[in-house]
């Protein structure tokens, strides 16, 4: 029996007093039906009920309390003065609820079992993880856990298209934003059911059930209307829901965000990394800057928040920038897709926050559901030998389709309804591996009839361990997750026939064939077997858990401590602190600081490479009035990287001198071209918003988190992450030396590197060791000095290292609006001729014909810029009264 649940109206009023598992005779207690998994206890009004009326899902416990104890427990006994009465309480997270059942022996055996399914295995979801994380390191055996990466916008919004487009039984969505009106594939005019909310209209008819997670903003802060977004979603189908998260009133958040990028299908295939479902987010390795007429970018996705961001989005066929004056803002952006156990517990995240928000927000809305996880055994790779069972037939594999009512189950026979209790072995049979989801037969729709096999042959073979018969917890797992019905269902998330096509990619970048045009390269990564580990910034607020989880931190410093050669970061926001540092609390500027002391000391060669946005992506020239927050950032950022005695570059310097840069270096990205034929030339940055580090060419950290307090110490912005760790391997070099790299790390490093410095296919060789100075200095950073001479000379684009000054800024901003009667807020504008001096003469010289000379879009990143300015906000300024914790 249960209290802490509003009235359950019962076909028979509940004229019956007892239950098989609970009993009351109290008018506010009421009969329940418990499920236990291991990762959850879930309370049903009856066996085939499809909707749970709640749901615990197991978490992190706090350590002991000292008293020899070990974790806190799951489950305790409760005494009460009536030796009539037998209660246990169950705690997890913010939640403690008490049930009631009818004898003391029925109190220890729930409390036994329940204790059993979290706390037991060390490795269950009651225990933090490596780094902390509530997720186990996936891969270590054949568990079918593999990654794809995608660069920039149109590769990433192409897969998760295609994988929209194949879902059979759910979609999970979870963004900073969402725009329902994004066209995930372009040129826009020729593919108008790829527009995201045409796309789920269309399988919410077919039955696909949506759960869509956005942040609610604080409306004052940003532009980016979630109420309209969530009215239009809801307005599409019966079959969507949408919450928004969190009310600031009622939680007191006003601070933070809700920043994960999630997109999961049928718990098959997930989406994360930095690409939120919204405008501007669409680019390609070219990172045009014009588009008139309009092709790629319909109206408000022609987006540039440096000029401008909309007052509202409801109109978003009409433009918002004039197209003839102003360049987009290009977008650099780092995506994956998982599959498997790590697909799983990203699934998991999602569910948890989803119902901490639904408890929250719409506590008594039947429409909003509860929502379950897809249970699997907590580790895979702890089972030990067993067979393998390979499935599928010669040609095609099956798609096994799957058709559920919500996220529990469709009503069903009696039998169908997991057990309470946890399972005996009952001899050999009893370890028998069948396909089911939640109890169903998945080779068989809700009508018995066998499933079709996919139209598009979406899937292919995989091997699948199942559980040996002596697993202790092996009554608790699902059959689903003993055969990891995922391996079957995986879907390659690209393009009919795009297989192949991922093989000759990464045998071109082998073999260096000029098989593919420069624009193409590596904007899809192999699809390889590798060790996964979900990592994230979760605490009470977020996602209503007991502990602060930062694993993403934790991460991050780890793995830069253990690099043995380089380290490549892209991240949105570069803002750390060093030990003593009593403001800045993330310490990923100390892990590198340190790490490049130990080189240094014993004169072995690192390189950390770094790049961010040139400027924040946020509206107003940096000396306007209203740009105080663009200015506070740039304070942070430098006082991070280059000013100060908090500053890694400054306390380098004093140590280590000019060799300083051997060891560390920061770019940025800026692209070129003309708005429309004949039109005038232009320049924007490349706003750098992949939130990545690779290591060692075998290690990657891909998610949503950026490099700041905010996305790191877990009890401020909610982020999700996963880190990356290669399982095959191909020959290179590092160094000068024959070096084994990871295949899914190595691709991403050389797609990236070769779209920021301009390579071709055939010259990826050039770049294939990262460290040694024929690469380093010689290629890129040679090539990231030539590039920002050329838009000096120019553009006299800000920001750069000539302007020390506010003053010097304005000067330099007056004299160019004045030369060219108009620019852009950064000085994006080219004057029609470049002036010249030739034997005494002023020349004249088209401006492209300079530009040709760049290569790629690496820059360097301007030291120098403001340098004699104090860039944080001053008490006339609104920013000054706000906390600094908001820019940093």
């Amino acid at each position: 029996m249960v209290k802490h649940l509003p009235k359950i109206l019962d076909r028979d009023d509940d004229r019956k007093c007892c239950s098989q598992w609970f009993c009351c005779c109290q008018d506010n207690w009421q009969k329940v039906w418990a499920v236990l998994k291991p990762g959850f206890l879930a309370f049903l009004k009856d066996p085939s009920d499809p909707k749970p009326l709640d749901i615990v899902v197991f978490d992190v416990l706090p350590a002991s309390n000292g008293i020899g104890e070990g974790r806190a427990s799951l489950a305790k006994e409760v005494n009460d003065h009536n030796p009539l009465r037998h209660y246990f309480r169950v705690t997890c997270g913010t939640r403690s609820i008490k049930l009631r059942t009818k004898s003391n022996a029925k109190v220890k055996d729930w409390v036994a079992a329940i204790n059993d399914a979290g706390l037991r295995p060390s490795e269950g979801w009651c225990h933090p993880h490596r780094f902390c994380s509530f997720a186990p390191p996936r891969g270590l055996t054949e568990d079918a856990s593999q990654a794809q990466w995608y660069v920039d916008g149109r590769a990433a919004f192409d897969a998760i298209a295609l994988a929209i487009e194949e879902a059979k039984s759910e979609i999970f969505i979870c963004g900073w934003w969402v725009c329902p009106e994004l066209f995930l594939r372009r040129p826009f005019r020729d593919h108008a059911s790829a527009r995201l909310d045409s796309l789920l209209e269309s399988k919410a008819k077919h039955g696909v059930q949506v759960y869509i997670l956005l942040y609610k903003e604080v409306a004052l802060a940003l532009k980016i209307n979630s109420v309209y977004s969530k009215r239009r979603l809801l307005g599409i189908h019966e079959n969507i829901r949408v919450l928004r998260y969190p009310d600031h009133f009622s939680t007191g958040v006003y601070l933070w965000s809700h920043h994960e990028k999630i997109v999961i299908v049928d718990h098959q295939v997930c989406f994360v990394g930095g690409l939120d479902l919204c405008f501007g987010r669409y680019d390609s390795g070219s990172h045009q800057v014009g588009d008139n007429p309009s092709e790629i970018w319909p109206g408000k996705d022609y987006y540039n928040p440096r000029e401008s961001e909309p007052n509202s989005w409801e109109d978003t066929m009409k433009d918002e920038l004039d197209r003839l004056k102003y360049p987009r803002m290009p977008w650099h952006d780092v995506h994956c897709a998982l599959w498997g156990p790590p697909c799983r517990d990203v699934a998991r995240h999602f569910v948890q926050r989803w119902n901490y928000a639904k408890r929250n927000k719409a506590p008594n809305e039947q429409a909003i559901p509860l929502l379950l996880p897809q249970h699997h055994m907590v580790i895979p790779h702890y089972m030990g030998k067993s067979a393998e069972i390979e499935i599928g037939n010669k040609n095609d594999s099956i798609h096994e389709e799957i058709k559920r009512s919500d996220s529990f189950s469709s009503p069903s026979a009696f039998q169908d309804v997991p057990l309470l209790m946890p399972q005996e072995a009952n001899g050999p049979d009893s370890a028998k591996i069948e396909p089911k989801l939640n109890g169903f037969n998945t080779l068989h729709d809700l009508h018995g009839q066998p499933s079709r096999p996919s139209r598009n042959s979406f899937f292919r073979k995989s091997k699948i361990e199942p559980l040996i018969p002596d697993m202790p917890m092996r009554g608790f797992v699902d059959d689903l997750d003993s055969l990891d019905l995922q391996s079957q269902l995986s879907s390659h998330v690209l393009q009919p026939g795009a297989e192949a096509s991922e093989m000759e990619w990464w045998e071109t970048q082998e073999r260096g064939d000029q098989v593919v045009s420069a624009d193409e390269i590596g904007q899809v990564g192999p699809r390889a077997s590798c060790r996964c580990q979900i990592i994230r910034s979760v605490s009470q607020w977020s996602a209503g858990t007991s502990q602060i989880e930062e694993s993403i931190h934790k991460t991050y410093c780890s793995l830069i401590e253990k690099a043995e050669h380089f380290v490549y970061i892209e991240n949105q926001f570069f803002i750390s602190g060093l030990s003593g540092d009593e403001v800045i609390q993330n310490r990923v500027l100390e892990a590198l600081y340190m790490r490049i002391l130990r080189a240094h000391n014993e004169k072995k060669c690192f390189r950390a490479i770094i790049v961010i946005p040139l400027l924040p992506g946020f509206q107003g020239g940096v000396d306007d009035s209203g740009a105080a927050s663009v200015r506070a950032i740039m304070h942070w950022q430098y006082r991070t990287i280059s000013r100060g005695n908090h500053s890694i570059l400054h306390n380098l310097y004093n140590l280590v001198g000019p060799k300083t840069h051997d060891y560390i270096s920061f770019y940025g990205l800026r692209a070129y071209g003309s708005l429309f034929d004949g039109g005038p030339v232009a320049t924007s940055q490349v706003y750098v918003h992949s939130k990545i580090m690779i290591v060692d060419d075998r290690t990657t950290l891909i998610g949503s988190a950026n490099i700041n307090d905010r996305s790191l110490l877990g009890s401020r912005d909610s982020e999700i992450g996963v880190l990356i760790e290669d399982k095959e391997f191909v020959d290179s070099w590092i160094g000068g030396k024959p070096w084994k790299a990871g295949k899914f790390a190595s691709s991403l490093r050389l797609s990236l590197w070769s779209e920021h410095i301009g390579l071709e296919a055939g010259e990826v060789n050039q770049i294939r060791d990262p460290v040694i100075d024929s690469t380093y200095k010689d290629i890129w950073m040679a090539t990231a000095k030539t590039n920002t001479m050329i838009y000096q000379d120019v553009f006299s684009c800000i920001p750069n290292d000539l302007i020390h000054t506010r003053i010097s800024l304005r000067q330099c901003m007056n004299l160019w609006r004045v030369k060219l009667g108009h620019t852009t807020t950064d000085l994006g504008i080219a004057p029609d001729k470049l002036e010249g001096f030739q034997d005494g003469d002023v020349t004249g010289t088209d401006p492209m014909e300079r530009l040709k000379s760049v290569k790629g879009h690496l820059v360097s990143f301007p030291l120098d810029f403001l340098c004699k300015e104090d860039l944080r906000p001053v008490f006339n300024e609104s920013e000054f009264y706000a906390s600094p914790q908001v820019f940093h």
